[in-house]
């Protein structure tokens, strides 16, 4: 049991987990016929003629994007109806036969270059589901989608995501396709290494919904059993590693230690909580964008619980972000600005540390109302601590919480100059990278 714990505590990122950590926030674009047939699934027998966005402004997505403190944008460069947002040479089904510019037009170019001005990172999404190619359900499509696949990894410059899922709702009566994960995972990390894959063979995995909910407890350290085969594995099999344990994504305690002890070893795979401004993934005109109260609470349970927020805005069918998208997005900004732009300047002092416990006080210079405290661990050493606590001077509780990890915002309502964060249980040697206290 101790010799896993401290294997358990070891396991590390790669460093392309470790950027896409950093990213922490940015933006999914969902943009094809479906904006304009009103449909979230097309069917893939849309008439590219309906495909016109007259005043597409990539640039007014990237300003909406960093009001917003967004840092990237995926883009849905092909969803399951299979029509393209770029000319690609292996198909017809795509912007070059729509009346968009003539014929002329690019949607994924012209976004990364709106990216590289605004100074957003750009990936893109790329379905796996193709409900208009003839070859789907063939051998032939997996070269296909290769092929596809390479035209947006070598054209397009630096992609910082390759986001892939796994849907294939063609019922049980349709045509099923294998995908050949590995061979796409492959070609990503020949012609883009530096870029995180989203997806059961990649660097990142789903939170198990797409409400915007979070677990109590999350880890980036999870047993083997909820990846595809990609990832390497940095602990031996676990004490109690029983084969025969059901694994899925949804489970409440994903990372656990109950979990973990019953593992065929541990692998570092962080989590991505993806969620849409609107009720829909596509624009529709009658849907209103969620609250900023929704909006800033999933911020703070997602960055600020060892997770990215990935968060869709779909533009209208003129090519615009929708103005009350628009207005929102600077609210969200504007209240995580003004919640996180001016630390205190705490000064962390160690009280107590041992192998599997530590305690620290945190002090700043003049008593004031403290509304939130951000921890950190250091990664690049592990993910490690299992619970811990803060409290104030005469030792009420201000705060109980679980992991930490990447970062973990606690809200708290306290006003002095001193705290202390007690951590009774890690499965190694705490390592903080970080501890501040926000008014």
């Amino acid at each position: 049991m101790e010799s896993f714990l401290t294997a358990a505590a070891s396991v590390r990122p790669t460093r392309v987990q470790a950027d896409w950590f950093d990213t922490a926030f940015y933006g999914f674009v969902h943009f094809s016929p479906n904006t304009y047939t009103g449909r979230e699934w097309g069917l893939g027998n849309e008439d590219p003629a309906i495909f016109n966005p007259e005043k597409l402004d990539c640039d007014q997505w990237v300003a909406a994007m960093k009001a917003a403190g967004m840092q990237g944008m995926v883009l849905t460069a092909k969803h399951h109806d299979g029509f393209c947002l770029w000319p690609s040479r292996y198909t017809d089904h795509c912007v070059k036969s729509s009346p968009f510019m003539g014929g002329k037009g690019d949607i994924v170019r012209l976004a990364s270059e709106a990216c590289r001005r605004g100074g957003l990172k750009f990936g893109f999404y790329l379905s796996p589901w193709d409900r208009h190619s003839p070859l789907y359900g063939t051998d032939a499509y997996n070269d296909y989608y290769k092929a596809q696949l390479t035209e947006l990894l070598t054209g397009y410059g630096d992609i910082f995501m390759v986001w892939f899922d796994g849907a294939c709702g063609e019922g049980p009566n349709g045509k099923k396709q294998r995908y050949d994960f590995p061979g796409y995972i492959d070609l990503v990390r020949r012609y883009q290494p530096n870029a995180a894959i989203f997806g059961e063979y990649g660097d990142v995995r789903w939170i198990g919904n797409e409400a915007g909910s979070t677990r109590h407890a999350e880890w980036a350290v999870i047993p083997r059993e909820y990846d595809g085969g990609s990832t390497p594995v940095q602990t031996p099999p676990a004490p109690f590693y029983t084969p025969s344990v059901p694994r899925s994504l949804t489970d409440p305690d994903v990372g656990a230690l109950p979990d973990a002890l019953t593992s065929a070893g541990l692998i570092f795979k962080p989590a991505e909580v993806d969620m849409s401004i609107r009720p829909g993934w596509f624009y529709h005109p009658e849907e209103e964008p969620h609250s900023l109260e929704r909006l800033f609470d999933t911020y703070i349970r997602t960055v600020g619980g060892n997770a990215c927020f990935h968060l869709n805005v779909p533009p209208t069918p003129e090519g615009l972000f929708d103005e009350r998208d628009v207005r929102r997005l600077g609210e969200l900004g504007e209240a995580i600005r003004e919640a996180f732009s001016e630390p205190a300047g705490a000064v962390v002092e160690a009280m107590e540390s041992t192998e599997h416990r530590a305690v620290y006080r945190l002090r700043w210079a003049k008593p004031q109302r403290i509304r939130y405290v951000v921890l950190e661990e250091a990664l690049e050493e592990g993910q490690r601590i299992e619970s811990f606590s803060l409290r104030s001077p005469d030792g009420s509780a201000l705060f109980h919480g679980t992991t930490v990890g990447h970062r973990r915002i606690c809200p708290v309502d306290f006003e002095g100059d001193e705290l202390t964060l007690d951590i009774p249980f890690s499965r190694g040697e705490v390592r903080l990278r970080r501890a501040e206290v926000f008014a």
